[in-house]
């Protein structure tokens, strides 16, 4: 297969495909392999048409190309798949695999300017009222892509941050563009923040999973919202069942006055 793609640096920030030199092996070998252009192929004794960011492969095929075991091909899959990194479609002899968001990451900046270019040439030839209304409904569709492209970059750096990194393919694209809205910065605070909490609570407080915090946990710690915990200090000691107080004995000095008394 001849050409090229594109791979952003941000990917040396997601923490599944650089788990090891194996996972970013098998990332490369899938984007590398992913079909740039439709093309009608057999898979599971069926004619179907593959689509760009899409390619038939084996675990058995990959295992070979890299020297490694089956089974931890098998376990790589998996885990890109429970990410949403990629979705799987296996027959008895092979498996289908479709790069998620692959028109995000390889549509160039010169396609989106000829995808511009080409749809006010063509409303040109209509009324002015359908070719201005044309033309915006163009404009906006562009910007939602690269609006879309920049949530899931702000997405992985924001994941980067976070401590506890489960649940990642739980987040779905509309909790991303609403992160992308509150920005960089204000959510950086916001992640600060609750580690800082979670370490002066380490004792009782159970962390959040990241999809957790990234669906709607984060709304608390926000500039807006956050309100700071008040640590009460008090030299009665509680117990953590009924908060009946209690307090410290010196139980030698205790028999000494029973025996007094006796």
């Amino acid at each position: 297969m001849e050409g090229y793609i594109k791979v952003y640096r941000n990917i040396l920030d997601n923490p599944v495909v650089c788990k090891d030199s194996e996972y970013f092996a098998v990332w490369c070998y899938l984007l590398l392999n992913a079909m740039h252009k439709e093309k009608q192929v057999l898979f599971a004794g069926k004619k179907i048409t593959l689509k760009a960011g899409q390619l038939i492969t084996g675990r058995i095929k990959i295992a070979e190309h890299f020297k490694i075991s089956e089974s931890k091909v098998q376990r790589i899959l998996k885990m890109y798949e429970n990410e949403q990194q990629i979705e799987q479609q296996i027959s008895n002899k092979n498996r289908l695999i479709t790069i998620l968001h692959w028109d995000l990451y390889q549509c160039s900046e010169q396609q989106i300017e000829q995808q511009l270019n080409n749809n006010q040439t063509t409303t040109e030839q209509q009324l002015n009222t359908n070719k201005n209304d044309k033309n915006d409904k163009n404009e906006r569709n562009i910007n939602n892509v690269l609006c879309d492209k920049e949530a899931i970059e702000l997405f992985e750096k924001l994941w980067s941050l976070f401590p506890v990194k489960k649940g990642k393919g739980q987040v779905s694209l509309t909790a991303k563009r609403r992160l992308l809205k509150v920005g960089l910065e204000e959510m950086t605070r916001a992640i600060d923040r609750y580690i800082h909490e979670l370490e002066k609570d380490s004792e009782w407080r159970k962390p959040q999973n990241g999809s957790t915090f990234f669906n709607s946990g984060y709304i608390d710690y926000l500039d807006c919202n956050y309100v700071p915990q008040k640590v009460v200090k008090t030299g009665v000691k509680k117990n953590s069942f009924n908060d009946i107080p209690q307090h410290d004995y010196d139980f030698n000095e205790l028999e000494r006055q029973l025996l007094q008394g006796n």
